[in-house]
């Protein structure tokens, strides 16, 4: 059965001080179903990665069916560490494709400014190889700085060239209201940064924030077509696993997660890469984004960093990447990630993307990573007229 995004919103990102997690969740769903135009769905799928640890708050998928006004609707919380988003969308969408329900809402949220760095980091660090990778202290920043290096060596790369990539999405979120850092950089600004983990500086790494965002799905012929805008299809979505550990990978510089969701994404939804109008990537470090580039088609196997030194990935390029400030700027409150990223590429085939609008753009991927590229899902939607 063919499924639609019918309704979707996004809150603004940040510290979100003001609001609990529940009130976040809340409000991105409640404009998403009034986006949608229905005040009743079967079910109710959140993605979210960190609410036991940071907001002491586990049978949360229940505790966001009440503030959104659902009580009595199934509710269900999924977590695959940064890939919680985009895996709740496989839920929802399998719930619809069955005929189990005839719409059901996703919402993605996240609040990770509440406590203090070391306890967040901490947080985070349970997607790792808690046997191999964490309890040895290796944190993702260090983990993908290896990556990085090793990257740089074998291609014969420098840190410089990575640049482009962190200053298109701040350029980008220049443009989007709800991003965290609505501010440009220049490639001098990357090379002025504080490292992190060498190579890698402050500009290579997305901020944590709080955040929350929402789509709603539902079945064909379940909804009335509107006048004001094209209908917009989830044409195929598949999801793929790689070791845990970075380490014991066949190759460190080949996500095998990434190539497998794709490949199959691809399939279900009849098209290739050289069809994909605007790519949603996880640039959380733009080390990963390379080499979900090239293993995902969209490059040769150490060509990835060439599409942002070519300016391929701006709004106006071949690709167009990281459109409202992505991960890097607009904000990275990880088990919404993949939810934004649905909205984000959607608004463009509805024609919705302000001074962001990708012309033209019929065709929208998204990629959601969790840990260190250990669980990817990638997501293809399509515009219908």
């Amino acid at each position: 059965m063919k499924t639609y995004v019918t309704g979707m919103a996004r809150t603004r990102t940040g510290e979100r001080w003001d609001v609990s997690i529940r009130d976040l969740a809340a409000e991105a769903a409640e404009e998403a179903l009034d986006d949608a135009q229905t005040d009743r769905v079967g079910a109710i799928v959140v993605g979210n990665m960190l609410s036991g640890p940071l907001a002491s708050q586990e049978n949360l998928a229940t505790i966001v069916a009440d503030a959104a006004g659902l009580v009595g609707v199934e509710a269900i919380k999924v977590e695959a560490a940064c890939a919680s988003g985009a895996s709740a969308i496989r839920v929802a969408n399998a719930l619809v494709a069955s005929g189990e329900h005839d719409s059901v809402l996703v919402v993605g949220v996240e609040k990770m400014t509440d406590t203090s760095p070391g306890h967040t980091t901490a947080a985070l660090s349970l997607a790792a190889d808690g046997d191999y990778e964490a309890l040895h202290g290796a944190t993702f920043p260090a983990l993908v700085a290896l990556m990085m290096r090793a990257y740089m060596e074998k291609y014969g790369y420098d840190r410089r060239d990575f640049a482009g990539f962190s200053v298109n999405a701040h350029k980008n979120a220049m443009g989007n209201p709800k991003a965290m850092l609505r501010r440009p950089i220049t490639e001098e600004d990357y090379m002025k940064a504080p490292i992190v983990s060498s190579p890698m500086g402050v500009m290579d790494s997305a901020p944590i924030c709080d955040g929350a965002a929402a789509i709603v799905i539902t079945a064909e012929g379940r909804f009335d077509r509107r006048q004001d805008r094209p209908a917009v299809r989830l044409l195929g979505s598949a999801g793929a696993t790689d070791t845990a550990a970075v380490a014991t990978r066949r190759d460190p510089l080949w996500l095998e997660a990434a190539y497998r969701s794709a490949k199959r994404a691809y399939q279900l939804a009849g098209v290739g890469p050289d069809d994909i109008d605007v790519f949603e990537a996880h640039d959380a470090f733009p080390a990963i984004t390379v080499l979900a580039l090239e293993a995902s088609g969209f490059a040769k196997p150490g060509q990835g960093v060439m599409l942002a030194k070519c300016d391929e990935i701006c709004l106006r390029g071949r690709l167009p990447i990281s459109t409202m400030g992505g991960l890097k700027a607009r904000g990275h409150p990880v088990g919404a990630t993949g939810v934004y990223q649905a909205v984000e590429a959607c608004l463009h085939l509805r024609g919705e993307g302000g001074s962001n609008q990708v012309e033209n753009a019929r065709i929208a991927m998204a990629q959601n990573i969790g840990g260190s590229a250990a669980c990817i899902v990638t997501s293809i939607y399509g515009r219908e007229d």
